[in-house]
């Protein structure tokens, strides 16, 4: 890998085999040379060496503040997402809710809100050098390297929130894995004589982590088990709570289950979590998170092998393709899906009809393959350039509109307005659509406001090829505000070269 230019190994791939690949011949010192200047050159830009850096000073007191706790608790709340509200259940009330039972591997959860990321403890790291050469420890002196503290100011756990907040019975149920099938019982039990349950569930760094790939897209099967048993035995409306950062086929056991009442995507949330999931659960802050990536059902892990790198589908093997750009299969939830606890609609206020891409008279051109249809082939067989790349192209077009927000239910809310691009239609291996823009804005109940995109036309329409080449493709694009809200709008845009 030295040879190809990777220069740091994220891992300890090198620090075990480099020594021996060298002197079995099969790296060159000369390669370990350059990746180390490379390196330090590196840490040399970043001030690496140029003594104390000005936040090593700072204590617990500076950054456990009150502001620093509260901003913590705002980023997990606006991380939530609401994937189900059915009957409007949520925000709770407390006045007809007053008992809950609290269930499920994360109700007490700590550690495992936090993820996968969170920092190290402070430590000493010999360099890369250091590690592979042990005959240069006594003519180099190497420089430690220093990881902040993963340690957080405090833990705020589901369990700790919605105790604060009422009279709650709790049991943990199962773990994770879920293989304690006499712990359900009393989950069961709780469950059937509380006004409501809230059931926190999902999976953590045991199945999903750096070097540790899931096997399929489900929740381990035995804490899928207790779910269900704890939904049929539950008295009053089911809430499920969901710690992850992939996505999971949860349809059979609770989209589309009439007694889970609600779902809520709170991912890994951070210390705070637990504090921003009472919040939302109790209306205090009305969720406006959008999933970041698709949660595809269970059967498409069998559809294609994980070995196959390819976003754009396979058609000769059948292979489906990959991310909201590739894939328009049926989803558990879509790329951007997220509810709120008021509705949103669009009205579009300004926009563009055209944009015409003054050529320079040695522009290259490139041509572009269609897929198999007449009229599309006519239409563009006869024009003069079909496509320009777009680094070549001194394009300084902006695709400028407004489109007005308004807030028509009761609730005070955030929301996210996504902007995405289609290509023209029949372009061969082009997307379906790709995110260009987006703007979350807060409204209260009854409110409007105009929110304004200005756009690079190049970068905004431009579609990369099978060839790594990012174009500019001649025809007539799209531009789609929203894609799941019922009030999603759009306009055309048509490209031109002169």
């Amino acid at each position: 890998m030295f040879c190809l230019g990777l220069d740091l190994d994220c891992g300890d791939y090198y620090s075990r085999f480099t020594e021996s690949a060298v002197a079995q011949g099969v790296v060159r010192e000369s390669y370990i040379d350059d990746a180390l200047k490379n390196l330090y050159t590196v840490l040399m830009r970043l001030g690496f060496f140029d003594g104390m850096p000005k936040y090593e000073s700072l204590a617990e007191d500076d950054i456990c503040t009150k502001d620093h706790i509260d901003l913590a608790a705002d980023a997990a709340r606006q991380g939530i997402v609401l994937l189900k509200n059915d009957h409007n259940i949520l925000p709770l009330s407390k006045d007809k809710y007053k008992k809950l039972a609290l269930v499920g591997p994360h109700t007490n959860a700590t550690e495992a809100m936090i993820g996968n990321y969170e920092g190290f403890m402070s430590l000493s790291s010999q360099s890369l050098l250091n590690l592979v050469y042990s005959r240069f420890r006594t003519t180099l002196q190497f420089t430690a390297l220093r990881f902040s503290t993963g340690t957080p100011c405090r833990y705020v756990s589901p369990l700790d929130a919605f105790s604060a907040e009422g009279k709650v019975e709790y049991d943990l149920g199962c773990t994770v894995w879920c293989w304690e099938k006499e712990a359900h019982r009393r989950a069961k039990e709780i469950a059937a004589r509380a006004d409501a349950t809230i059931i926190f569930a999902g999976i953590s760094l045991e199945v999903e982590a750096e070097s540790r790939d899931r096997d399929d897209l489900l929740i381990p099967y035995s804490q899928s088990d207790f779910i269900t048993q704890v939904t049929e035995a539950s008295k009053g409306p089911v809430i499920l709570v969901i710690f992850s950062a992939g996505g999971l086929d949860i349809s059979s056991i609770a989209r589309d289950n009439a007694k889970v009442s609600a779902i809520l995507w709170a991912g890994y949330p951070g210390a705070e979590g637990g504090r921003a999931i009472a919040d939302v659960v109790y209306g205090r802050y009305n969720p406006g998170g959008r999933l970041p990536i698709t949660w595809f059902k269970s059967e498409y892990t069998k559809l294609l092998p994980m070995t196959s790198m390819p976003l754009r589908p396979i058609d000769e093997l059948g292979y489906p393709g990959r991310t909201y750009k590739f894939f328009d299969g049926q989803t558990v939830y879509p790329f951007g899906y997220g509810l709120s606890y008021t509705r949103f609609n669009y009205t579009l206020k300004s926009v563009p009809s055209s944009v015409v891409v003054k050529l320079d008279p040695l522009q290259l051109c490139l041509p572009l393959t269609y897929k198999p249809n007449a009229s599309l082939e006519e239409e563009h067989a006869g024009a003069a350039c079909q496509s320009v790349n777009v680094a070549d192209t001194a394009c300084d077009h902006e695709i400028n509109f407004e489109v007005e927000v308004a807030n028509t239910g009761k609730f005070d809310g955030n929301h996210v307005v996504i902007v995405y691009s289609k290509p023209p239609a029949g372009v061969a291996g082009a997307h379906i659509k790709q995110v260009v823009a987006f703007r979350r804005v807060f409204l209260p109940a009854g409110a409007s406001s105009s929110v304004k995109f200005s756009m690079d036309a190049c970068k905004s329409l431009s579609i990369v090829e099978k060839t790594a080449y990012k174009v500019l493709p001649r025809g007539q694009h799209t531009i789609v505000v929203g894609a799941y809200e019922p009030a999603t709008v759009s306009f055309p845009v048509k490209v031109d070269f002169n």
